[in-house]
């Protein structure tokens, strides 16, 4: 009877995840900053190419221009335009202790819209950063601040809005402020991912055990025998709000061994200088090989400031006694909405058998060095999340503007947090004077980049954020500038703007100026396409000269005069 009676006590007390509490921060003071209902396209935490999502996407009805608002009293403290990115951004500073910021913004409020053309005009230049002081543009809650729209790295018409610490400008989950978003609905769970961890998770593809809707909230997967001692999961998930059929991000996911809390993670609090970890969150293998997102329940060794709570170990479970180990998973959203998922596990007894691939093995936390005749490569202490074997090859040049052989370094399922520095030897003779031609090109599949190059004693180096294969390239070309809809000579009395494309051989120019009448005129170049210039009171009636001027990254310049009459 005693036996029973401790088991009794002891299951339901282990069974209890050690999160703390779901954070406090203030409701009533924060708004919808849109004058229609909040409904998202996204949340915070949700897995996107490369980072985190950081805010809550708050759709516009598939339309442009709708009033964004002050969600509480402050003042506008920066201002950011960029192609990308946020693209047209305000941050408002609030007296509480928080930081939110409204993205993919058009026209901002008049006065704000002048002082920040007045800005470009003096700093000559589209792109901007400014940080304000408290008096400039102070804000009640409820003011009109810009105009919502689909500016910089947004796919559609949309908000973005975050939510942020001000001492320390770290991101927060937005849905603890007491916004107006009704949300009953629980976590879906679509399939469970079953690794061997006596290998890296980067040199195997994993179980997936399809999910089984038992009820609501409840799923089971079927259960399995593997011969390894040592396994962890990840999950599929996906979660919504009342009303709505998006798919958005998970909150919470606890891994229970025997009812045991292992590990967790939590979409509580991120910074900017972290959301690359998300390539530490998710089984990045298969998501590159066109898979799906498989976040892992384990954490693993190089995910540095991580998302993750470890309980009673990182996740890697050790199932070497051969039992059946019973396995939960709770899922939850930000308004404690539960899903679960059951399924049990055993180890066989059977060997491990094991080949590494050919290559040279490197560790998270450790700095690794390859060195060959004509390529060398350095990974640095943080640039990877678990261990894993680099593959290196090279091939002889083939085309005549190569001046290197050409190096396979890894490949695109390994991701790198931080930089990866590439050394390449110049194996073919070019006179002096265009050795500052030489760039270095990354490649693969279809995707490539081009960046400038250092050099010592015949080596060049670049910095790169990916594996792939690097050559030296001799680019002599300069870019190409193409008016669109108006040509040299044109009458543009009727028109309302002027359009030009810059365009280039290895599709990487860097830099472009332009200059109407000698004096520099404002092009916009949202998400880096086209350069739009709105005609305005600084080009009147009359003829007109307009020079544009680019660069790309070897340095080639063009230089490309218009005449054009109004």
């Amino acid at each position: 009877m005693f036996r029973f009676y401790v088991l009794f006590f002891l299951i339901p007390f282990s069974s209890v995840a050690q999160f703390k509490t779901n954070p406090t921060y203030p409701k009533g003071f924060f708004r919808n900053p849109l004058d229609i209902p909040i409904s998202l396209a996204g949340n915070f935490g949700e897995l996107r190419p490369n980072h985190y999502h950081m805010g809550l996407d708050l759709k516009t009805d598939r339309r442009e221009n709708l009033p964004v608002h002050a969600a509480g009293d402050g003042y506008i403290s920066r201002i950011k335009i960029e192609p990308w990115g946020f693209g047209r951004a305000i941050y408002i500073t609030h007296p509480n202790g928080f930081t939110t910021l409204y993205a993919h913004l058009n026209d901002f409020m008049p006065a704000l819209e002048t002082w920040v053309t007045d800005q470009q005009y003096e700093t000559q230049s589209w792109s901007i950063y400014r940080e304000l002081p408290p008096g400039k543009f102070p804000v009640k809650k409820g003011d009109l601040i810009a105009y919502s729209g689909n500016t910089g790295g947004s796919m559609g018409p949309h908000l973005h809005f975050e939510f942020r610490r001000t001492a320390d400008d770290v991101n927060l989950n937005g849905m603890f402020f007491g916004l107006p978003l009704p949300d009953n609905t629980k976590p879906k769970l679509i399939r469970l991912a079953l690794y061997d961890r006596t290998k890296s998770t980067y040199e195997q593809s994993p179980r997936l055990l399809a999910l089984s809707a038992k009820s609501n909230g409840d799923f089971s997967a079927a259960a399995q025998t593997v011969s390894t001692p040592k396994i962890s999961y990840a999950i599929t998930a996906y979660d919504t709000h009342t009303g709505s059929t998006n798919l958005n991000g998970v909150y919470e996911a606890v891994l229970y061994d025997n009812d045991k809390a292992v590990v967790g993670f939590r979409m509580e609090n991120i910074s900017y200088a972290g959301t690359r970890y998300l390539n530490a969150h998710i089984d990045y293998k298969t998501k590159a090989n066109g898979g799906a997102y498989l976040q892992h329940l384990s954490e693993l060794p190089g995910y540095e400031n991580s998302i993750y709570t470890r309980f009673n170990g990182d996740g890697v479970l050790d199932i070497a006694d051969g039992a059946v180990h019973n396995i939960r998973i709770e899922v939850k959203d930000a308004n404690g909405n539960t899903s679960v998922a059951h399924t049990t596990v055993k180890y066989d007894g059977k060997p491990v058998l094991f080949s590494p691939p050919a290559g040279q093995r490197f560790y998270p936390g450790m700095l690794g060095v390859f060195e060959s005749p004509e390529c060398e490569f350095v990974l640095g202490e943080h640039a990877l999340y678990d261990s894993v074997t680099v593959a290196y090859s090279q091939q002889a040049a083939s085309l005549p503007e190569l001046v290197s052989n050409t190096h396979n370094i890894g490949n695109k399922g390994i991701p790198i947090q931080d930089l990866l520095v590439v050394r390449i030897k110049l194996t073919k003779g070019i006179p002096a004077d265009l050795i500052q031609r030489v760039v270095m090109q990354r490649f693969i599949d279809k995707k490539t980049e081009v960046v400038p190059v250092t050099w010592d004693k015949g080596w060049a180096t670049g910095r790169f954020r990916d594996f792939g294969r690097f050559q030296l390239v001799l680019d002599t070309t300069a870019p190409v500038i193409q008016p669109v809809g108006w040509r040299d000579g044109d009458n543009l009395a009727k028109a309302s703007r002027l359009v030009f494309t810059v365009n280039d051989n290895l599709d990487d120019w860097r830099m472009t100026r332009s200059l109407l009448d000698g004096k520099w005129i404002r092009f916009t170049n949202d998400k880096g396409k086209r350069f739009i210039y709105k005609f305005d009171e600084r080009c009147g009636p009359g003829d007109h000269q307009l020079l544009i001027i680019a660069f790309d990254a070897a340095g080639n310049r063009v230089e490309k005069l218009f005449r054009f009459s109004r």
